[in-house]
């Protein structure tokens, strides 16, 4: 491997400025220091997200489970439906963050942000396992049942499609926050970077959208509940996740922010093709 090449590292020695460096696709990081910053918000939302910890043990559903006896077979159907969705899109997130981004990030505080966002979405997935257990008498029946709907598998391709075609296409070309040394040299490697990047935008773009319209269509449904006086407890667990999704969501907002005003000006570029190509689509279908 060259000399000016860094390879897959947990730890880079090399005094590297992150002040300078993009959000993803810079040089590996080194020291983890939260000292100087190239983007506070990023240590604000992390400082917010540690803040609102909490466990959903703390919320009682001792009603829950007499409420859910005196559902009509319809209202339960929906409630264990909805809740399946749940776990389903919080199985995603409690670990694709850590798998898609991570790996790529180089700032220190963006870095700490996403990890604290993953740990999150593990919080909520141990919240439907806690609502689960406490609501139904055989809790088993409800988690073997979520991969064999039909309707669940089909949103969950819409979810995971755009984070898997960047982790696949990424890992063609190494892991880590560098590319393998023969693709310095291809013809073709200026825009396998550029395809690469692409699919990293599309990826966060997919994830903004479901931090902010497919986990809030599921609140609201689990809300409608908690408003008939009905799942309380659970609609008060859903309350704390809807809490920490908006700082997820506050948190991709930035990112695509960012990348708008210039973080990386070929994330710019690939914007800005994005949004020429819904406009034109947009208007031959006027």
């Amino acid at each position: 491997m060259p000399s000016n090449v860094i390879g897959m590292t947990v730890f880079n020695t090399e005094e590297v400025n992150t002040k300078k460096q993009p959000m993803f696709f810079g040089k590996p990081l080194g020291v983890q220091r939260y000292d100087s910053y190239k983007y506070p918000v990023f240590d604000r939302l992390t400082t917010q997200q540690l803040g609102y910890f909490w466990r959903p043990e703390e919320v009682s559903l001792q009603k829950d489970r007499g409420d859910y006896q005196t559902l009509r077979p319809e209202q339960r159907h929906i409630y264990t439906s909805n809740l399946e969705y749940q776990i389903m899109l919080d199985s995603v997130q409690g670990r694709a963050p850590g798998m898609a981004f991570l790996p790529y990030c180089s700032l220190p505080e963006l870095e700490s942000c996403m990890e604290v966002w993953q740990f999150m979405e593990m919080i909520h997935s141990r919240s439907y396992t806690y609502i689960i257990k406490n609501v139904y008498a055989d809790p088993t029946e409800v988690f073997d049942t979520i991969i064999k709907d039909d309707r669940i598998l089909e949103r969950a391709k819409s979810v995971t499609g755009a984070y898997d075609d960047f982790i696949n296409y990424a890992n063609e070309y190494g892991q880590s926050n560098t590319w393998k040394p023969d693709m310095k040299d291809h013809p073709n490697a200026e825009w396998t970077r550029k395809d690469l990047k692409r699919h990293l935008y599309r990826a966060i773009a997919n994830v903004n959208i479901l931090e902010g319209i497919r986990f809030y269509v599921s609140f609201a449904c689990s809300f409608a509940f908690g408003e008939l006086k009905l799942m309380e407890g659970s609609a008060k667990i859903i309350s704390l996740i809807a809490r920490d999704e908006n700082q997820h969501l506050v948190l991709t907002q930035t990112i695509l922010k960012n990348w708008r005003e210039g973080d990386a000006p070929e994330m710019k570029k690939i914007m800005e093709d994005h949004l020429a190509l819904k406009i034109r689509k947009f208007k031959l279908n006027l």
